[in-house]
């Protein structure tokens, strides 16, 4: 596979250099939690997507085009061009969501090439050093914390309105409007700036929407109330069209559509939508039927001699993505990350110099395990799948994968397993590895959560949203795996609730009241007293009622470090571990 991708690249650099008179600028959209069949133009009976349909209809559309199952391994596969088991975001939380450090970005190589690279939206590879956008090639960064609005790493209480968002400094800071209203608006103005300053860019826009919490205006709800719980759902989709059409407006009145390559895509399979319309197709996000990871690809580039729009229906992936880009863009990179590349360039097949790509057998794996469980895939292989190392499918003449056939075709089913049993033994000595969080580094203060507690200790904890973790006061616990960066003295706070939330750790917090959601109270604590293990230090302190936080300060020596916290009563029991935590090297 290494060797299809360096191939088309050395052979068709030069083809793209020709084609266009500067290098184009790049627009990557990635839409979250929108599966195959939440379009119009997909066949979607009820949902309308005018501006989606107005721009598949101007594109080359991969219709066999697969992501991860789940959010944070697309996001990385897209990113890096690798497989999500081998760049190490394989998760979408837990310590196994970050791209580990010897993976360069799409992000670093623009930048290095000249280009202005910005990210404005969903990030979900990480919110502390070194993983954070910033950290991985974005000059401009503005982000939610998490996988959501709501989610524990996120700004205390965000609903999608009037939202704090983090940016590359680190500072979060309040933005008015709505949460894709505002993605966009940032995305065109730093497109705008860059124009202004003939520098060509590289913007990754991947948005929040269409995934949960479903907070959205009513007047993109109205025309789906029949629907159910998917109504917020197709709104949301309903407003994200609207800002994709206003951003293609804007490319083609500013004059930068000719020379620029818009990429539409989402990150895995059917979410809301599932039971209205999933294109004929079984599962949904999280599962390895097509239904949770087969989705939209559409790519645009008029300046790029791709002929008439149309469908190709060769089998790619996320990790395809990156080396394409290198070779419209003329990118230079060192050869380490060329030879690293899991995807190959589709290049050849845009333009129609190439009708068919050599075969390949591709795997699809994530896990929301410690350790992800072996078989637990899918193969690709041409019209094959091969589904949990057993079942076999051909989805050219069973699209809903109702016939297992491998009793019929043993030798493709041994092919398959074979295929991948040998990548599992490739990545194998990645998965067990822990990103671990750099702390007294260049983020100091680091501000944790426990969205970052490891899966091995800690197995009931939700880490979904900030009600459902820190509401119920649950007695669950887990550690924080760091990284000292510099030795030095620590101070450690703990908390129950996050800074900017500035409430008595053991206080009910009240319910509040906004137009579109209650966040429900979090109910009283008797937490007495806090805990704090770290390396060699054990200790406890003393939590008056009016304490916002439990305060330490550890001598750190420079290296990898484990951290698990306890809150306790008054007679020493433990209540639950420390949600948030943050801490400074002084």
């Amino acid at each position: 596979m290494k060797s299809i991708s360096t191939v088309l690249s050395l052979c068709f650099v030069l083809g793209c250099l020709l084609q266009a008179s500067s290098q184009p600028n790049v627009i990557i959209i990635l839409t979250d939690d929108q599966g195959y069949g939440d379009l119009s133009i997909h066949g979607n009976p009820i949902l309308e997507t005018p501006h989606l349909d107005a721009l598949h209809g101007e594109s080359v559309r991969f219709t066999d085009f697969h992501s991860a199952p789940v959010c944070t391994p697309s996001r990385g596969q897209l990113l890096t061009g690798r497989d999500a088991m081998r760049n190490g975001a394989w998760s979408w939380a837990f310590g196994h969501e970050m791209i580990h450090g010897s993976n360069k970005t799409m992000a670093d190589v623009f930048r290095e090439n000249g280009y202005r690279t910005g990210h404005f939206g969903k990030w979900h590879l990480g919110d502390n050093y070194p993983y954070r956008p910033g950290d991985k090639g974005f000059d401009e960064t503005i982000s939610h914390g998490g996988a959501a609005t709501h989610q524990t790493p996120d700004y205390w209480q965000n609903d999608n309105f009037d939202d704090y968002f983090r940016h590359k400094d680190g500072s979060y800071r309040k933005h008015e409007g709505y949460v894709t209203d505002v993605w966009f608006d940032l995305s065109i103005d730093f497109m705008s700036r860059c124009q202004k300053a003939e520098q060509p860019f590289f913007l990754y826009l991947p948005t929040n929407a269409p995934h949960s919490p479903h907070y959205i205006d009513d007047t993109y709800v109205e025309p789906y109330l029949g629907t159910g719980k998917a109504a917020k759902f197709f709104g949301m989709i309903a407003n994200l069209d609207e800002n994709i059409g206003r951003l293609d407006a804007f490319l083609k009145e500013s004059g930068l559509s000719e020379n620029t390559i818009l990429i539409f895509m989402s990150d895995n399979g059917a979410t809301a939508g599932y039971g209205i319309f999933n294109a004929e197709m079984r599962g949904k996000k999280m599962g390895y039927y097509e239904g949770g990871h087969r989705v939209p690809c559409f790519i645009r580039w008029p300046n790029g001699k791709f002929g008439d729009p149309r469908d190709i229906g060769e089998l790619t992936q996320m990790q395809d993505i990156f080396p394409t880009l290198i070779d419209f863009c003329d990118l230079k990179t060192d050869t380490e990350t060329l030879l690293k590349f899991d995807g190959t360039s589709l290049a050849a097949l845009l333009t129609g110099t190439l009708e068919k790509l050599p075969s390949r057998k591709l795997v699809v794996q994530w896990s929301p395990l410690d350790y992800p469980d072996y078989g637990h895939a899918a193969v690709l292989w041409g019209n094959w799948r091969l589904v949990h190392d057993k079942e076999l499918y051909n989805i050219a003449r069973d699209p809903a994968q109702k016939d297992d056939i491998g009793y019929l075709y043993p030798e493709i089913v041994s092919s398959m397993q074979s295929h991948y049993a040998d990548w599992w033994e490739t990545v194998k000595p990645v998965v067990s590895i822990y990103s671990r969080i750099g702390i007294g580094g260049a983020e100091n203060p680091s501000r944790l959560s426990c969205f970052e507690w490891t899966k091995k200790t800690n197995t009931k904890v939700n880490v979904t949203g900030q009600s459902k973790s820190v509401m119920p006061g649950k007695k669950v616990n887990g550690s924080w795996m760091l990284d000292v960066v510099k030795a030095g003295t620590y101070r450690i706070e703990l908390l129950r609730y996050p800074k900017e939330a500035d409430f008595p750790m053991a206080a009910a917090y009240p319910e509040t009241k906004r137009e579109y959601r209650t966040f429900p109270e979090c109910k009283a604590l008797p937490i007495a007293r806090a805990r704090l293990k770290i390396g060699t230090f054990d200790g406890t302190v003393a939590v008056a009622k009016s304490d916002k936080a439990a305060e330490f300060e550890v001598e750190l020596p420079e290296g990898e470090v484990e951290m698990r916290t306890w809150l306790l009563d008054a007679s020493g029991e433990e209540l639950c571990g420390a949600y948030y935590a943050e801490v400074e090297r002084l």
